[in-house]
């Protein structure tokens, strides 16, 4: 029993056990009552109406999943989003453009438009060559893709995943050509770049929920209403304990000051 239970991190499996059920009541309540009211991000709205564009212009679309494998939870989510996107030019009839800087991104990404594709009755508008690889250098890849962008003149850029230096040279150059540009990232460092030249951004928790709001699907949005839940859990946890520890520093109260003390014991890792 020792080899895979550690008595000294109960905490921790308690919390992940609170956190996995608060989830899987989320998916169930959702699954029973209907999707719930999501509020309403600009940026995800905006990648329909940028696609409708597209469409009316007769340009492409160009989806960039950032630079990094599969590995990379951002670009789980890219992909995740691009499933959505797919579905969209598909119903437009939008021609739509993916480079990529590893071959387990375009092996993936090619499945999921075709699996996309096929789910709107378009199979006949999905070819594989829509997803192509550049490079896995950094650079290279970039000014690949500005190539691309100037040469085909896409009237929306969708930029979805991890990006390091070469976002503000991808951002500029798609906001040369006067496309419409949806940018979304976890990587902090990036983000004023991306929204120096994009037309919306998805900053951290934006980016990882735009593929339960673009599919509306009910396991994940109800996946983000347990995540939700556990996050107000852990604020009124965070309040109340900064509310107990300064009562009992400045107020005076032995019993505070000794409830303190048991809890941080039990909480301590």
């Amino acid at each position: 029993m020792s080899g895979w239970w550690n008595p000294t991190l109960w905490n921790l499996a308690l919390a992940t056990a609170a956190i996995t059920a608060a989830i899987v009541w989320g998916i169930v309540r959702t699954r029973r009552r209907g999707l719930p009211a999501v509020r309403r991000i600009a940026g995800v709205a905006a990648i329909e109406a940028a696609i409708g564009r597209a469409t009316e212009l007769g340009r492409p679309v160009l989806y960039v999943a950032g630079t990094q494998d599969l590995d990379d939870v951002q670009t789980v989510a890219s992909l995740g989003i691009l499933s959505a996107v797919g579905r969209l030019t598909a119903r437009h009839g939008c021609q739509l453009v993916m480079p990529t800087t590893r071959s387990l991104v375009l092996a993936a990404a090619r499945e999921i438009l075709r699996e996309s594709y096929t789910a709107v009755g378009r199979p006949d508008s999905y070819a594989p060559d829509m997803v192509t690889y550049i490079s896995d250098d950094q650079f290279g890849f970039a000014a690949r893709v500005d190539g691309m962008i100037t040469r085909q003149r896409p009237a929306a850029c969708f930029l979805q995943g991890a990006f390091y230096a070469e976002s503000l040279l991808l951002a500029e150059a798609g906001a040369q050509a006067g496309a419409v540009q949806v940018a979304g990232t976890g990587m902090s460092h990036q983000l004023p770049f991306l929204v120096a030249a994009c037309d919306h951004v998805l900053i951290g928790e934006e980016f990882f929920a735009a593929e339960a709001y673009l599919t509306r699907d009910a396991d994940k949005l109800g996946s983000l209403r347990g995540q939700d839940l556990v996050k107000d859990a852990a604020l009124a946890v965070l309040v109340g304990g900064a509310v107990l520890v300064s009562a009992a520093e400045f107020g005076g109260w032995r019993w505070l000051a000794a409830l303190r003390d048991t809890l941080l014991r039990l909480l301590q890792v």
